[in-house]
């Protein structure tokens, strides 16, 4: 699975209308719903704002579009074909539409919204999907720098650190990095 690493932005007029497609990294739905209604509010005079998004949750993949009044199947599922077919993850993409005036027919519409939302997963950087846990560990005073080495050599990050009797450490790193540290400082 691949993740975009920062924000692409897409803009293009085609036979008088404007396509402006953004996509976003989400970690969860909600954050998919809020980006959506944020460029809903940003781009208010717009004729449709169709999207699809992709994200991987406890439960499995969640994967939505809408086509946003468009005929059926023209705007929000070629993004989602797109999505998908790039294996990409996390990802919310959304194309808004200002109408000029001209019809472009089912194939122009899934073309122009396909298109739109492409060149803007392509202005992203994108890099590989890694999953990540968070867990507490328990160290001991003499071995706590060695545990810090270790968790940013993993490519991990130290969320908490609370000093007692042993000093009680919570970092997110790679869940596939997991069982490394575990057996080292458990």
């Amino acid at each position: 699975m691949i993740k975009i690493l920062n924000t692409g932005v897409s803009d293009q007029t085609i036979s008088k209308s404007r396509f402006v497609a953004v996509a976003q990294y989400c970690d969860y739905e909600n954050d998919a719903i809020s980006f959506l209604r944020n460029q809903a509010k940003e781009h208010k005079t717009a004729t449709h704002l169709a999207y699809a998004y992709r994200i991987l949750t406890e439960d499995g993949i969640a994967q939505r579009f809408s086509d946003a009044g468009e005929p059926s199947g023209t705007a929000g599922k070629p993004i989602l074909q797109l999505i998908e077919g790039r294996d990409l993850i996390n990802l919310c993409v959304c194309v808004i539409r200002y109408y000029g005036g001209i019809n472009l027919g089912t194939g122009g519409l899934s073309r122009a919204y396909g298109g739109t939302a492409k060149a803007a997963i392509e202005n992203a950087q994108t890099g590989p999907y890694v999953k990540m846990a968070e867990i507490a560990f328990e160290v001991d005073y003499k071995m706590f720098d060695g545990f810090i080495r270790d968790v940013l050599l993993l490519k991990g990050t130290i969320l908490n650190k609370s000093f007692n009797n042993r000093i009680t450490v919570t970092v997110l790193l790679p869940e596939i990095e997991l069982p490394n540290l575990i057996s080292k400082y458990n």
